[in-house]
């Protein structure tokens, strides 16, 4: 009497089930690839000796100009002016149009990818320039304000959905490496 070998049916079984996790994970690839912020100038949380006179904020993928927005605040979450946002490509910039004297402030911005995604967030710098004699603006009270955004706005979500997706190809080995272990003690 023979017996048939199980094998090509569990290498079939980890083909399929391998086909099915890959289907599921390519519609959500999209999601992860959402501009982000490559780069900034001032630098996130960085000490400056000198105020800047310019804010520059570079992205992966390009702006659409329209809808791009760069705001500069102090401690007290007062607007601080600055020029009309200047978009090229993935950088978009605005210029202060006032000294900033020693303190803290916060670069928010929201823009709009050429995908039509909006992407938007906030860092903070702070100035402490030796030379200058202005007084340092010191923060408002922030009970009742809303915590600062993160540099993006998905609050993790691409992060999380990779994450899934890595753990589900990992669950899908191993579940065939063991389908395949024991169908080749049989």
């Amino acid at each position: 009497m023979s017996v048939q070998s199980s094998r090509p049916a569990a290498v079939r079984f980890g083909a399929a089930l391998l086909a099915v996790v890959v289907a599921l994970l390519i519609p959500a690839s999209p999601a992860w690839a959402h501009n982000t912020l490559r780069s900034a100038a001032p630098v996130q949380e960085s000490t400056l000796s000198r105020a800047p006179t310019e804010i520059v904020l570079e992205f992966v993928e390009r702006l659409d100009p329209p809808f791009t927005t760069i705001v500069l605040t102090d401690a007290a979450k007062r607007k601080i002016p600055t020029g009309d946002p200047v978009v090229d490509g993935a950088k978009g910039s605005v210029q202060v149009t006032e000294a900033l004297p020693n303190g803290s402030y916060t670069v928010a911005y929201r823009v709009v990818s050429t995908d039509g995604h909006p992407v938007q967030g906030s860092y903070p710098f702070t100035v402490a320039d030796p030379a200058s004699s202005a007084a340092p603006i010191v923060s408002a009270t922030t009970e009742g304000l809303p915590a600062a955004t993160s540099a993006t706005d998905d609050g993790g979500r691409g992060a999380g959905v990779l994450a899934a997706g890595v753990a589900l190809a990992i669950l899908v080995v191993v579940a065939a490496g063991l389908l395949w272990r024991r169908a080749s003690r049989r």
